[in-house]
């Protein structure tokens, strides 16, 4: 029995209904296979579209995740009439949005904030004990884990994970030019051993993993990115381009006359892949994104001379490359010391002095040069973690220790940032409780902002992929947060 999940009003990528495609059956009496409907389909029929504000909006999109789950009380939402231990040590200042207060640790953030949206309600209910990798995977997919550890934490990564979403992304919108796709950088996602859980391709196969550039050196290295190397992106000294290209055509031709072994392996796209790497290879287009010497130095010096905000600052150069995903993962091990936001220890000295003046100066300079530059408008930049933090201090809430200055996991309400592309400028979606620990209107599920991004991108949502096991599955499970989009 076929079975498509999901709303059967809603359209498939195929551009009919699930209701349409639950009918099929029926055809076979006109001598029709499931084949023969969708390709007429195909031939006759635009693609399905969601329309509305904010579709098709966003021709790239930088994801900034903040691995480790920052502390939204310290950060975006505080809550200075609180009790001692729930208000922040860190004083509430003005932004740019009348009524909206951040902390001290982010004056910058605040001065643009007026450019964004401010989703003050991201909200989920975890399964089991809600740990980092649970909770990435989640964020990143649309999906939960089947399993998860008494610790929270996932197994290493599977061929039979769900995408992540940039991966969708690369596969339901290829690139038309020689360039990278989907960056990722510039380090993996982690907890502890579990490395890249949900930062993979999945059941979609390694054709549609993201590029990962993850240069040599450990999360304290702030030069790292000076240091990246793209030497897969070039040609060896000793084989010229048009060498390069006589190969490809030889291997053309060849081709030509190996026709069952070429329908054999059709569905791995193999010609597409083989054209696209020989194009980016031969393009300098990609290389001299990577190239930040290339920047003035008062540029480097505005996004912060540290790993993020020089990962912020390659991230604008590759969208202006036409890169369609860049992921900045928060370089450090979600689960760590320093400047990790996971603060369970040692709040006060590790946000003031180390973590939040990198995220102040990177994100506020990334949205402020990519709206002067005018690719703000096509470009959605997301910011946001995988939980909050605990709204009363020295608790434990997931089975860690803290001390009386630390907070530990939250996801029951936490604060994310979003702007550009049909985001709506100068809002604030929801309102949490007082003591920041719940919303009082407008939850926003990690889902649902993985939906939004789809439907920014002119894709739907509901779109059907297929698993491992070719059961049809929709790309999310999510509805668009249509209040933040205009």
């Amino acid at each position: 029995m076929l079975v498509i999940p999901g709303d059967q009003s809603k359209a498939t990528c195929d551009g009919m209904t699930r209701r349409e495609l639950l009918t099929i059956g029926g055809s076979s009496m006109l001598g029709l296979s499931l084949a023969d409907v969708f390709k007429a389909q195909a031939a006759s029929a635009p693609a399905a579209t969601n329309g509305g504000p904010g579709w098709n909006r966003a021709r790239s999109v930088i994801m900034i995740y903040l691995q480790g789950g920052p502390s939204h009380l310290d950060l975006m939402d505080p809550k200075p009439n609180a009790p001692e231990r729930v208000r922040s040590i860190f004083t509430p200042i003005n932004t740019r949005i009348n009524g909206t207060q951040f902390t001290e640790l982010l004056p910058r953030i605040a001065n643009i904030v007026d450019k964004t949206t401010v989703l003050r309600t991201m909200s989920y209910t975890p399964i089991g004990l809600f740990n980092h990798t649970a909770a990435i995977y989640q964020m990143m997919t649309g999906y939960q884990a089947d399993a998860v550890s008494p610790s929270g934490q996932l197994e290493p990564p599977t061929p039979r994970d769900y995408p992540h979403f940039g991966c969708q992304v690369v596969r339901l919108q290829p690139p038309t030019h020689p360039t990278l796709p989907f960056v990722m950088m510039p380090r993996p996602l982690q907890e502890s051993n579990v490395v890249n859980k949900g930062g993979t391709a999945g059941f979609l196969g390694r054709a549609y993993d993201p590029y990962y550039l993850f240069p040599s050196g450990d999360d304290m290295d702030m030069t790292k990115m000076n240091r990246i190397s793209v030497e897969d992106l070039q040609l060896r000294p000793e084989v010229p381009a048009s060498r390069l290209e006589r190969r490809g055509q030889l291997r053309d031709q060849l081709s030509a006359g190996m026709g069952d072994i070429e329908q054999a392996v059709s569905r791995y796209d193999l010609p597409q892949y083989y054209s696209q790497a020989l194009n980016l290879v031969l393009s300098g287009r990609a290389r001299n994104a990577f190239s930040l010497a290339q920047e003035p130095t008062v540029m480097r010096e505005r996004y912060g001379l540290n790993t993020f905000g020089q990962c912020c600052l390659l991230a604008r150069r590759l969208v202006e490359s036409g890169t369609r995903i860049v992921q900045i993962n928060w370089p450090k091990v979600a689960n760590s010391d320093n400047h990790s936001w996971d603060v369970h220890q040692g709040l006060p000295d590790r946000m003031r002095r180390q973590a939040a003046p990198m995220l102040d100066a990177g994100l506020s300079t990334l949205i402020a040069d990519l709206d002067d530059r005018g690719l703000l408008s096509e470009t959605l930049v997301v910011a946001v973690g995988e939980f909050g933090r605990s709204p009363l201090r020295g608790v434990s809430t997931s089975g860690n220790s803290n001390s009386a200055d630390g907070r530990d996991h939250w996801p029951y309400c936490y604060t994310g940032v979003i702007a550009g592309a049909g985001i709506r400028r100068g809002h604030v979606h929801g309102r949490s409780d007082g003591t920041a620990s719940a919303p009082l209107d407008n939850p926003v599920h990690p889902r649902e902002l993985l939906a939004t991004i789809y439907h920014s991108l002119g894709i739907n949502p509901h779109t059907i992929a297929y698993n491992h096991l070719n059961q049809p599955r929709e790309l999310v499970q999510g509805e668009v947060v249509r209040g933040i989009l205009q």
